[in-house]
C-alpha cells in the first residue's frame, strides 16, 4: 500500500463564503474547503465555481483560532535547500494569514496576537519535505510504517506545527467540530493537505573525504514541548518536558546518486570525481544522534535588569515525578543515556549542578518497574536488550565535566578529556548504519543504542563545543569502519572537509542559540577555527550585550508568540473592543520613571555639549542641569533597585515565579521614600492595578 504524501502544488481560490485548496497536478483529488466564517472543513469532489484564484502556495501550515477570528496560515513561498536520498528538502521563506471573516474587525488585542504570531514564524527556521520525514532520525525512519501518511509517521516532539494542524487532523480522523460534526467521519483524502514542519537547523552538503564522495548532513530538531526563550523557560514542567530540548543528528550518505548534481562545498569537487564506497552502489546512511536539554529540575532565573538574574531552585524531591517522566521517555527512545553536565561547580551555577546530581541519585536509588507501554516502545526501537536485568534507571549514566575550569587560559584542547570519560559508552552505543534495498526498505546493519545528553546552563555555547567534538570523533570512527580512513587517521587530516565540518557545526550553534537566546552562539570562533581569537572575543561581547537587552526587554512578546503558535495559550472569546490583555497596568508613576530618566540624560547631554554666548547667564541653566543630574541618578537607582518592574514579562502565560517576583518588587517599591510618598494613599489601589495583567495569567493557569 502506497502512503498518501502531501501535495507539492496547491492553488488557493477564495470567495466570500469559502477558501478552496486544490492540487492542479492531481485533478482527481478532492478539494479541501474551509467555509467562511465558521471554519468548518469539508472535501468537495470536483472544483468549486465562483471563487477567484488567489495564488499558488507551497502548503498549508495550519489553522489557528484567535479571539475574534480564525486564520488559515499558508506557506506562500519556500526555497529548496538540498536533497536527502533523492527527496527535496525545502525551507519556509514566507507565510500569509487568510482571515475567515470577510470584513476584518479592528481590535488592538487581535492585531497584537497576529503580530506576535507573524514575528514568531518569521524568526524561526522551518523546514519540510513532501516525501521525506524530517522529524524522525534515520534509525526511527527504518522502523516506521511507510504505508502511513507522512504526518502520522512524524515524531510528535518535533512536529512543530502540530497544534495549528489540529483542526485538519481532527477533520481527517472524523473529530471535526461545528455544524458538520454530527455527520463527520474519517476523511483519508485530507492526508495530502497536512504537511509536517520541522523547526531547527538543516545543512545538506555534497562533499568528499580522501577522494570518496558523500553527502554530509546535520539536522537539529527543536522540540515543540516547553519551547520558549532563555530566561522565561528553564528546567522542566510537570509532564517531564525540558526547556530547549534539541535532537541533533549528524549523518553521512554514501552513493546517493539520486541527490547528485547539487552544489557542493566551495573548494570541493563534490560527487563529480568521487568513487562509490563499500564495493557497491547501494545508498548507505550512517548517522549519529545527540540531544541537549535543560537541567531536569524545577528551576528558574528571574530577570531584575542586573546582568546576572536571580537563581531560584525548588525542592529536588518535588521534581522527582516529572524527572521520571522525562527520563522514562529518553530511555525508551534512545536506550542508554550518558548525561554530560557542563555547569560550573563553583559560584551560582553550583546549586544547579547539585540539584541535577540529587535528582539522578534519587532516581537510581528507587528503581521503577517498566510499564507495558515502555516494553512495546523498546520492541519498536530495539535499543534496550530484552535480557538486560538492570534497574530501569541504571540506564542513566551521569558524567560531570567542569568545562570552564578545564579549558581556562584558552586551553580548549583539554575538552578532549571528556572523551576519556565517554569513550567506553560511545563505543558500546555505536551509531546507525542502514543500506537501501531495491524494495524501498532499509537493511539495518547496526543501531545506535545510547545517546549523549549534554547540558550547560543555557544548553547553547559549551554544549555545542562538546557536541561538535563528539560528532567529529564518531565521524572518524564511521569512516574508519568503512575503510576510508586507516587506523589512527582522523577526518581532520582532510583540511577542506575539516573547514566544512567546523563551519556547519558553528552554524548549528548560531541557529539553536538564536531561537532560544535571541543572538548567535558564543565561542563559535573556536568551533570554526579551532582557536580562540580576539575577533571572536569581541563578537562574544557583542552577543552578550545583545542577549542582555533582548532577555530583559523583548523576550516577553517572543515567549507569547511561542505560546500562541504551539497552543500553550489559546485566546478566549472576549468581547469586541475589550483589548485589555496587553495593557500596561503598572502605576503611572512607575511607568514614567524611564521616560524621566531619558529626558534628564538627554538634557544633561545637550547642556554639556552646546556652546554658549560669552555674555549668557549660565547659573539658571547650571542649576537646572544639576537638578536633572540628581533626578537622573535617582531614577536610575530606582530602576536598578526595582528592575523586575521594568522587565518585559510575557502577558499570556506569565510564570508563577515572575508573578511573585513582580509583586514582591512592587511592594518594596511602595516603601521607597520618594515614590512611596508620591503614590501615598493610592498604595492599595495602585498595587491592584500594578499586578493586574500578571494576576490574569495566574487565574488562567488555575
Amino acid at each position: 500500500m502506497t502512503a498518501t504524501l502531501p501535495f507539492r502544488d496547491i492553488n488557493v481560490h477564495a470567495s466570500s463564503t469559502y477558501y478552496a485548496f486544490s492540487s492542479p497536478s492531481s485533478p482527481n483529488a478532492p478539494t479541501l474547503v474551509v467555509d467562511r466564517p465558521s471554519g468548518d472543513l469539508r472535501l468537495n469532489d470536483g472544483k468549486l465555481t465562483g471563487g477567484n484564484r488567489v495564488s499558488s502556495i507551497s502548503g498549508i501550515l495550519g489553522i489557528i483560532k484567535l479571539r475574534l477570528d480564525s486564520y488559515v496560515i499558508i506557506i506562500s513561498k519556500s526555497t529548496p535547500v538540498g536533497r536527502l536520498k533523492g527527496h527535496q528538502i525545502y525551507k519556509v521563506v514566507s507565510t500569509e494569514f487568510l482571515p475567515l471573516r470577510e470584513r476584518t474587525v479592528k481590535d488592538v488585542e487581535e492585531e497584537t496576537y497576529l503580530k506576535y504570531l507573524q514575528m514568531q514564524i518569521k524568526s524561526g527556521p522551518m523546514y519540510f519535505s513532501y516525501s521525506f520525514d524530517l522529524t524522525n532520525s534515520f534509525q526511527r525512519q527504518a522502523q516506521c510504517d511507510l504505508s502511513q501518511p507522512l504526518w502520522q509517521r512524524a515524531d510528535d516532539r518535533f512536529f512543530w506545527n502540530r497544534f495549528v494542524c489540529s483542526s485538519l487532523i481532527d477533520f481527517r480522523e472524523g473529530k471535526a467540530s461545528g455544524r458538520l460534526s454530527m455527520t463527520s467521519s474519517p476523511h483519508p483524502a485530507a492526508d495530502a493537505y497536512i504537511l509536517p514542519i520541522m523547526f531547527g537547523m538543516m545543512s545538506i552538503t555534497n562533499t568528499s573525504i580522501k577522494g570518496h564522495s558523500l553527502t554530509f548532513v546535520l539536522i537539529t530538531r527543536r522540540s515543540r514541548h516547553r519551547a520558549g526563550t532563555r530566561y522565561l523557560s528553564r528546567g522542566l514542567d510537570e509532564e517531564g518536558h525540558v526547556s530547549n530540548f534539541n535532537e541533533t543528528e549528524q549523518s553521512i550518505i554514501l552513493n546517493d546518486s539520486a541527490s547528485a548534481g547539487l552544489t557542493s562545498f566551495a573548494g570541493d569537487q563534490g560527487f563529480s570525481n568521487g568513487k562509490p564506497i563499500g564495493g557497491g552502489r547501494d545508498t548507505q546512511v550512517l548517522s549519529y544522534v545527540q540531544t541537549r536539554g535543560s537541567v531536569p529540575v524545577f528551576w528558574a532565573e528571574v530577570n531584575t535588569l542586573h546582568y546576572t538574574p536571580r537563581l531560584q531552585i525548588r525542592g529536588v524531591e518535588s521534581a522527582t515525578s516529572a524527572a521520571k517522566r522525562h527520563f522514562d521517555e529518553q530511555i525508551r527512545l534512545y536506550g542508554e543515556n550518558y548525561m554530560v553536565n557542563l555547569v560550573n561547580q563553583k559560584g551560582r551555577e553550583m546549586r544547579v549542578k547539585d540539584a541535577y546530581e540529587q535528582v539522578v541519585k534519587i532516581l537510581q536509588s528507587s528503581p521503577t518497574e517498566q510499564q507495558e507501554g515502555d516494553r512495546r516502545t523498546n520492541e519498536r526501537f530495539n535499543v534496550i536488550d530484552s535480557a538486560d536485568k538492570r534497574g530501569w534507571y541504571d540506564h542513566l549514566h551521569y558524567i560531570y565535566f567542569d568545562f570552564h575550569n578545564e579549558t581556562k587560559g584558552l586551553k580548549w584542547h583539554r575538552a578532549q578529556l571528556l572523551l576519556d570519560q565517554l569513550r567506553d559508552g560511545l563505543l558500546a552505543g555505536g551509531y546507525f548504519h542502514g543500506i537501501d534495498t531495491p524494495t524501498g526498505s532499509i537493511d539495518v546493519r547496526r543501531k545506535q543504542t545510547a545517546v549523549v545528553r549534554t547540558n550547560c546552563m543555557d544548553c547553547l555555547d559549551r554544549t555545542n563545543v562538546v557536541q561538535s567534538m563528539l560528532g567529529r570523533w564518531t565521524l572518524t570512527r564511521q569512516l574508519t569502519d568503512l575503510g576510508i580512513l586507516k587506523a589512527g587517521e582522523t577526518a581532520q587530516e582532510d583540511h577542506t572537509f575539516e573547514h566544512l565540518f567546523r563551519n556547519i557545526w558553528a552554524d548549528n550553534a548560531d541557529v539553536v542559540s538564536r531561537s532560544y537566546s535571541g543572538t548567535g552562539a558564543l565561542k563559535t570562533d573556536f568551533t570554526r577555527t579551532g582557536n580562540r581569537t580576539r575577533a571572536g572575543a569581541i563578537q562574544d561581547l557583542n552577543n552578550s550585550v545583545t542577549r542582555y537587552i533582548r532577555n530583559n526587554f523583548t523576550d516577553g512578546p517572543r515567549q507569547d508568540g511561542f505560546d500562541l503558535f504551539l497552543g500553550a495559550y489559546q485566546p478566549d472569546h472576549a468581547a469586541v473592543g475589550q483589548g485589555q490583555q496587553f495593557l500596561d497596568r503598572r502605576p503611572l508613576l512607575i511607568q514614567a520613571v524611564p521616560y524621566v530618566l531619558g529626558f534628564c540624560v538627554f538634557f544633561v547631554t545637550v547642556s554639556a555639549t552646546t556652546a554658549r554666548l560669552p555674555d549668557a547667564t549660565v547659573w539658571p541653566l547650571r542649576l537646572f542641569t544639576l537638578m536633572c543630574m540628581g533626578v537622573a541618578g535617582y531614577a536610575g537607582r530606582f530602576m536598578w533597585s526595582f528592575g523586575s518592574l521594568y522587565v518585559n514579562w510575557p502577558k499570556l502565560n506569565t510564570p508563577a515565579w515572575a508573578i511573585e517576583a513582580y509583586e514582591d518588587t512592587l511592594s518594596k517599591a511602595y516603601q521607597d521614600p520618594i515614590i512611596g510618598r508620591l503614590i501615598g494613599g493610592r498604595r492599595n489601589a495602585g498595587s491592584e492595578r500594578g499586578s493586574g495583567v500578571l494576576e490574569e495569567g495566574k487565574k488562567r493557569r488555575e
